[in-house]
């Protein structure tokens, strides 16, 4: 009896399309729509990954949808319509600007074919559509590079994680090479600095340059996640370029939920504790987050604002993420060739010489070797 393969394969002419290479941007991920029924799916899909929430999952699903999907919802939906645009999600819009913009970029500096592809890790498009799609266009090799500059188990891990599975379901998987972070990429830190001296040459400089990064867990971290020290040294790199000294620059994390403790200082106690040590005008920028999302649009941008003004602040500006800027594009582009490099089309390719026809064979790869050198350009 014919039984259906598990397996996801090319059929008929499929398989003879020239192999080419993609890049997958993948970001967080959003609701299709600000109500309340599409935020509980979503929230559904995003809060049960175990990477998330790492508790005993019969535990947490008895909380996951006995309180939280039933209290939560409609509160993150209220959120979302405050920052909703008649294009839809800023988080999904910006991300596609993104990806238009680095294939266009790269499509002018590297050989063709080459692909950029956008998913999201819950949410639309899924990892596992967008990668049958570059599967069926010729994509054999595949370079991943999720949108979170600092790796955390529970961000790019994940994204890992359902990248595998995808390619455990395909019968001929493509080649894969995985970009685990860029915090302290040149690019990466160039941009963010020119952004805040144009933030500062348009509207003038805060008293303090506020870092806010995404929150994680202290357990996370005790457990061995690099995230902390991935966010302090793209802080520091960041005091060094700009340069600022003492308490111009600070550091806090956001975004924090349930009742354990996360990486401390909190945001939300930064803004509203720093009026009363003096500071009176704040510039807030949120390194972490690659495109303008929910949680810099309302968490910082309005609420947070509101807060600090609360406590006594005069003014809180915003500057917003690096999002399809040319220098942001510039950067992913460059980051990205360095990870291609040595694929076909990508790099010279060393062939050695058979030793026994050629005594000089040592000799002849180490000029080749040194002959490679100037078809890329240099990563620092």
């Amino acid at each position: 009896m014919f039984t259906a393969s598990r397996y996801a394969g090319l059929s008929g002419l499929a398989q003879d399309l020239p192999p080419t290479t993609a890049v997958l941007l993948v970001n967080l991920g959003t609701p299709v729509a600000p109500t309340t029924a599409d935020v509980r799916r979503y929230l559904g899909e995003f809060l049960a990954d175990p990477r998330v929430v790492e508790s005993p999952r019969w535990l947490w699903w008895l909380i996951l949808h006995g309180v939280i999907l039933r209290r939560r919802p409609q509160h993150s939906a209220r959120a979302y319509a405050r920052i909703w645009t008649q294009q839809g999600s800023p988080l999904l819009i910006h991300s596609k600007a993104l990806s238009k913009a680095l294939d266009a970029h790269l499509q002018q500096h590297t050989p063709k074919p080459l692909h950029v592809a956008l998913a999201m890790r819950y949410g639309q498009p899924s990892i596992s559509k967008t990668m049958l799609e570059l599967q069926h266009r010729g994509v054999r090799r595949l370079l991943l590079l999720p949108l979170y500059p600092q790796y955390s188990a529970s961000s790019t891990g994940s994204v890992i994680d359902a990248v595998g599975a995808t390619l455990r379901g395909m019968r001929w998987p493509p080649e894969l090479r995985i970009i685990n972070d860029y915090h302290l990429d040149t690019g990466y830190l160039d941009a963010l600095a020119a952004s805040v001296r144009r933030h500062w040459h348009e509207h003038g400089r805060g008293e303090c340059l506020l870092l806010s990064f995404h929150g994680l867990p202290e357990s996370y971290i005790q457990a061995g996640d690099p995230y902390l020290s991935q966010c302090q040294a793209t802080a520091q790199a960041l005091r060094e370029r700009l340069p600022l000294t003492g308490q111009e620059l600070q550091v806090s994390f956001q975004s924090r939920v349930g009742r354990k403790p996360w990486l401390t200082p909190y945001t939300k106690h930064m803004l509203a504790t720093l009026p009363g040590q003096g500071v009176r005008r704040i510039d807030v920028l949120c390194p972490g987050f690659a495109v303008d999302c929910l949680e810099t649009l309302e968490e910082i941008a309005l609420r947070g604002r509101a807060e600090f003004l609360a406590a006594g602040g005069e003014e809180l500006h915003y500057i917003p993420a690096l999002n399809a800027h040319s220098s942001h594009v510039q950067a992913l582009a460059s980051l990205a060739l360095q990870h291609l490099q040595g694929w076909p089309n990508f790099g010279v390719r060393v062939s050695v010489p058979n030793k026994e026809h050629h005594p000089h064979a040592p000799q002849a790869l180490a000029n080749q070797q040194h002959d490679r050198t100037s078809e890329w350009p240099h990563h620092q």
